[in-house]
């Protein structure tokens, strides 16, 4: 069985002891004080100049900063994290000048991620005992799983959330195993009453796990409004809506985990379409249920696992019409309003239900794609994006030897290479 060499991070929870807390902390401080600095350096040179400052300015500016006597408490701390947090704002001024991220912003003490990365030269990995620079005593990290073995971590990523726990992220590179090849394919059409319907029929429901805790988060919010701000009873409200807020992303996670590697295990093929989310939350009155689906996360975990585990993923045009497509004639229904979950096709007559027909279009639409590559278009409707249809090549698997569904299940003649 073949193996993908992948950079996989595995993620603990662990305690730390209070000269550690106190440590880490002016770390996370210095962090942010560094990366602060060197953006408004940045910034005003392009402003003022119309230049760019590159890494190894910024670096050598570092240098000086902890000479001066205003800043001489950046040599208390490991000079790792410093030295990394100008390497991710290198990284996020290419992101920008390529289109493909904002213009980077400001560390912000209250709201930003607390997190400082330690590469190799600033800890220490032996015998199941992590050390960092500047730490006498080994992290107190609870395995839940183990490393893999003769893992050699390649950085270390400590990070504390909103709710006061405290993380640990170990890079490794390691060999994952591919999944056997499988003969089936599906078409997914994500939704908010179901989570997830699949073109076999089966709807797999939305937990929402946001609206079953609304009542008591609501709760908790009211008690963090009364309280004064910044005092003691108020920094104890405040931490119980964070770990409100945490239990229900740890669960919406953990149910999205064991959803995809259950598709991307079963099935060679995995069809889903290209939404836009970030415009679908624009309307305020799904807004909160589209959020708590968590679509964007969704796609995400199945374009990593697939690539993993020599799956093949396939991301068709967001303006295919898949839910008023007749699935069995190609005939389009004139107008398929959103509260309409069941409708009947004017040309042969076949009730469908509007989420299942739309994952078996879903489908059939992926599969041309896979036969005869990106680009394929329906005859019915042109796309008005301009963007082609995305196929991640992964498996390695010729699709076309693998039978086709029965054409009650996905139509084919409908979809034109």
């Amino acid at each position: 069985m073949s193996r993908t060499l992948v950079k996989r991070a595995y993620k603990y929870r662990f305690y730390p002891t209070e000269t550690q807390r106190r440590e880490l902390s002016r770390t996370f401080g210095c962090v942010r004080k560094v990366y602060n600095l060197a953006l408004e350096v940045r910034a005003r040179a392009w402003s003022t100049e119309g230049r760019r400052v590159s890494y190894g300015e910024t670096s050598a500016m570092l240098a000086e900063w902890k000479k001066t006597g205003e800043l001489s408490f950046l040599t208390e701390v490991s000079s790792v994290p410093l030295q990394q947090c100008l390497r991710h704002l290198q990284a996020a001024f290419a992101a920008f000048f390529d289109k493909r991220a904002r213009y980077p912003r400001f560390k912000s003490r209250k709201k930003s991620r607390v997190s400082a990365e330690f590469t190799r030269s600033g800890f220490r990995y032996r015998g199941g005992r992590l050390y960092l620079a500047k730490l006498s005593e080994p992290l107190n990290i609870v395995w839940s799983r183990p490393l893999p073995e003769n893992a050699a971590p390649s950085t270390v990523t400590v990070s504390r959330d909103s709710a006061g726990r405290w993380f640990v992220s170990i890079l490794v590179e390691t060999g994952v195993a591919q999944h056997p090849p499988a003969r089936s394919a599906i078409g997914l059409d994500v939704g908010i009453t179901s989570l997830v319907t699949l073109s076999t029929g089966e709807k797999i429901a939305n937990p929402g796990h946001e609206s079953r805790e609304r009542h008591r988060l609501a709760r908790a919010q009211r008690d963090l409004a009364r309280k004064q701000y910044g005092s003691a009873n108020w920094e104890k409200a405040r931490r119980k809506v964070a770990h409100l807020h945490a239990r229900i992303a740890d669960r919406r996670k953990d149910h999205l985990h064991k959803v995809t590697t259950r598709l991307v295990r079963d099935n060679q093929v995995v069809v889903i379409e290209d939404l836009s989310v970030r415009a679908m939350v624009r309307n305020r009155k799904l807004a909160r249920a589209i959020s708590d689906a968590a679509w964007s996360q969704l796609r995400s975990m199945l374009e990593y696992k697939c690539r993993w585990y020599g799956r093949e993923l396939v991301v068709i045009d967001r303006w295919f019409p898949s839910s008023k497509t007749c699935s069995m004639c190609g005939c389009s229904a004139a107008n398929l309003r959103l509260n309409i979950r069941e409708w009947t096709c004017e040309g042969c007559g076949e009730t469908h239900d509007r989420d299942v027909n739309a994952a078996k279009n879903i489908l059939a639409a992926g599969l041309a794609v896979s036969a005869c590559g990106a680009g394929v278009r329906p005859q019915r409707e042109s796309s008005r994006t301009g963007q082609p249809a995305v196929k991640q090549e992964l498996s390695g698997v010729n699709w076309k030897e693998i039978p086709a569904p029965e054409r009650g299940v996905v139509n084919r003649s409908s979809i034109s290479c």
